[in-house]
């Protein structure tokens, strides 16, 4: 089914021969208007303490309300990655880095609404040494803990992107301190 089958209707002239263009996009018969669904930026962070444990986050509403997932979510217009990551930790576990790396991304798609939303997952890895045993859950986060690397099964998350980007970084031992 095409992603945009919702869309039944031109956004510029209203008509309805609003049709299929390409794998994504559909364009106007009439006014020519074409519409393109390019993929949503979001960002997910790594938050590792100073003896390699990852922060974990139980997700509190649907899409997969319950699964595991990592503190992040949609960036917004004018505001880059970095601000992105920044705000999100500070809205989900009142938390704000001093300083991240980018990773890596992964594309997924996220059910919303009844509709799917294309995404480009961008993940960053925060680490502190500072003592971050009262941060709490806040906004979409019913619960977070911290999971050392051993503990960690990446199946259990809710998204591929998400699995996908554990995955690589349990696999990669420069990120994790040897006991």
């Amino acid at each position: 089914m095409h992603p945009l089958r919702l869309f039944e209707y031109c956004p510029r002239c209203g008509s309805r021969r609003f049709q299929e263009n390409d794998a994504s996009s559909k364009r106007c018969e009439d006014c020519g208007f074409v519409y393109y669904l390019n993929p949503k930026a979001s960002v997910a962070a790594f938050v590792m303490d100073r003896q390699s444990r990852i922060l974990v986050c139980r997700r509190a509403f649907d899409p997969s309300k319950g699964m595991l997932d990592l503190p992040g979510g949609f960036t917004e217009c004018g505001e880059t990655v970095e601000e992105a990551v920044v705000r999100e930790l500070s809205e989900e576990i009142g938390w704000k880095p001093k300083q991240m790396k980018y990773l890596c991304s992964f594309p997924n798609v996220y059910r919303y609404s009844g509709f799917d939303v294309h995404t480009m997952d961008l993940f960053f890895l925060c680490r502190s040494d500072e003592d971050m045993s009262d941060l709490k859950a806040h906004d979409d986060v019913a619960e977070c803990f911290w999971l050392r690397r051993e503990e960690i099964e990446p199946e259990k998350f809710a998204f591929r992107s998400i699995r996908k980007a554990v995955d690589r970084l349990l696999k990669d031992d420069k990120y994790w301190v040897k006991d």
